[in-house]
């Protein structure tokens, strides 16, 4: 990476020097087990804050493994002599992954970051010099055309994403491709796009070095190149969703006012799905002063969709603008320079009433329901990643809510998920618990109080006996009129249904 620009990239038509590279790098343990192992522990996490001098320590040697990891995550220049025995160098060279500095050193061109596979894979996230393990080392001092390697946020998109057997899946502003080389997983067709044509060529050197079938790359802001008569069974998107005063930062800024560009991409997402479809995206929203933030985002769901919004996290507008700043590095500036970028963040958000940003999770699911659902909340509790099966689930259940009446679930039977326990809270001695909670150890790891009913109705359900049948047992048991009780409890089975506590039976 030089002032002048993005260093030219490695051609992507070489599908042989790619394979041959990728053999190399196998044969010689560059995997993510293979650094772990290597580094260790404190080392390896220290390359995820963009900390390199643990690693550089690490790799002191002339193994071929620590020639790699010098090679290509530290980028540092390398005898040629030590690279010619693990890599074909010549190749390299001519096909643009290598380069030659000195006298008789080579170098890369290119970050490859070893990554991990949700099947074992062992896979290689291409991305721009120094931009492989984080923004930490100030992203925003190379040029704003940059491609980003594996972050915080494609892992996390990566792990909520439903994982079915689907023919056409979507990448929206693909980056460095991880979305689309998750999805060429269990897709037929992969389609990418992204306004930068730098992220559409590093996408296919991602997929090609780890062995995945190419894509339908196209360039175009998020759904402009995809023509009006396509459908996909599945959209996932980590948008340049940071809201910032102006379009700076092609990797991270949207361009469009405030929320407006996460809300564009929601909006539009609907009429691309096809029926049973998942659209799954990250996202930033405004709190805006006078507005219920839910209300906000359930105005962007659009017909025919169910959805579950998941907001993780919210910052207050000054820890925002100073997260954002920091990530391009402007704290490292002239000082006056930073003061009048922070006051422009501020600016912006005061003139659009903005008290807050929120952050999280958008899932939405083509239905062919008259009645979608719609779910808004707020979980910023540890959950168990990945969490595509969690998901994927929901909606199932959404599905199963939505058919069964009242009547109906009661003459149903369920079963208690395994991952669930039951704890009982009181005070030392007393003979009754105060409460009762309920708590999954696993996915959404949610916990919620019920009653003496609800504890003893979940704590019954093994599938054999209807909900209404063990309703009558317990108001035998507890002297209460069993009419009375099948009328008040089936709201607390939805419940208990919905957020996953009991399952359906059969």
């Amino acid at each position: 990476m030089t002032d002048s620009g993005p260093a030219p990239l490695p051609t992507a038509d070489r599908l042989d020097i790619a394979a041959r590279l990728r053999d190399a790098l196998l044969a010689a343990s560059f995997t993510a087990d293979g650094l772990l192992d290597l580094l260790g522990a404190p080392a390896y996490a220290a390359l995820a804050r963009s900390e390199t001098v643990p690693a550089l320590r690490a790799t002191r040697g002339d193994t071929p493994l620590e020639t790699l990891v010098r090679l290509f995550l530290l980028q540092q220049p390398v005898p040629h002599a030590r690279v010619a025995a693990v890599l074909p160098v010549e190749e390299a060279v001519e096909a643009g992954w290598l380069r030659r500095v000195g006298g008789d050193e080579v170098a890369a061109t290119v970050d490859v970051r070893p990554y991990g596979g949700p099947g074992g894979e062992d896979w290689f996230i291409v991305s721009d010099l120094g931009c492989a393990v984080g923004g930490a080392g100030g992203i925003g001092q190379r040029d704003e055309g940059v491609v980003l390697g594996v972050g915080g946020a494609s892992t996390t998109l990566a792990g909520i994403t439903v994982r079915t057997p689907v023919a056409a899946a979507l990448d929206l502003g693909t980056g460095s491709g991880i979305q689309a080389l998750h999805a060429a997983q269990h897709a037929t067709r992969v389609t990418a796009t992204d306004l930068n044509p730098r992220a559409l060529h590093i996408t296919a050197l991602t997929l090609a070095l780890s062995g995945a079938p190419a894509a339908d790359l196209r360039e175009g802001s998020l759904f402009e190149p995809v023509r009006d008569d396509e459908t996909f069974d599945l959209i996932v998107s980590n948008p340049p969703f940071v809201i910032s005063p102006r379009a700076r930062l092609t990797y991270r800024d949207g361009g469009m006012g405030g929320d407006d560009l996460c809300r564009s991409l929601v909006q539009q997402a609907g009429e691309r799905l096809n029926e049973g479809g998942f659209a799954q995206f990250l996202a930033n929203w405004q709190h805006v002063a006078g507005e219920d933030w839910q209300d906000r985002l359930r105005s962007w769901v659009p017909r025919g969709c169910d959805a579950w919004i998941v907001q993780r996290e919210v910052q207050d507008v000054t820890q925002y603008a100073e997260l954002w700043l920091r990530d391009a590095s402007d704290h490292r500036g002239d000082p006056a320079e930073y003061q009048a970028r922070y006051d422009a963040w501020l600016d912006e958000f005061e003139a659009r009433k903005v008290r807050a940003v929120g952050f999280g999770w958008i899932t939405l699911r083509r239905t062919g329901s008259a009645e979608p659902v719609v779910t808004v909340e707020e979980w910023p509790h540890p959950v168990e990643q990945p969490l595509g099966e969690t998901i994927r689930a929901h909606f199932e259940r959404l599905d199963y809510l939505r058919e069964h009446d009242d009547a109906a679930l009661l003459d149903s039977r369920f079963k208690l998920v395994p991952e669930v326990v039951q704890e009982q809270v009181g005070l030392p001695g007393a003979e009754d618990p105060e409460h009762v909670v309920l708590r999954q150890h696993r996915g959404m790891r949610r916990a919620t109080k019920v009653d003496t009913v609800g504890a003893g109705f979940a704590g019954v359900c093994d599938g054999t006996l209807s909900a209404g049948r063990i309703l009558d047992a317990i108001a035998q048991l507890v002297g209460e009129d069993p009419v009375v009780l099948r009328d008040r409890t089936p709201a607390q089975i939805r419940l208990l249904v919905e957020q996953g506590f009991l399952e359906p039976a059969g």
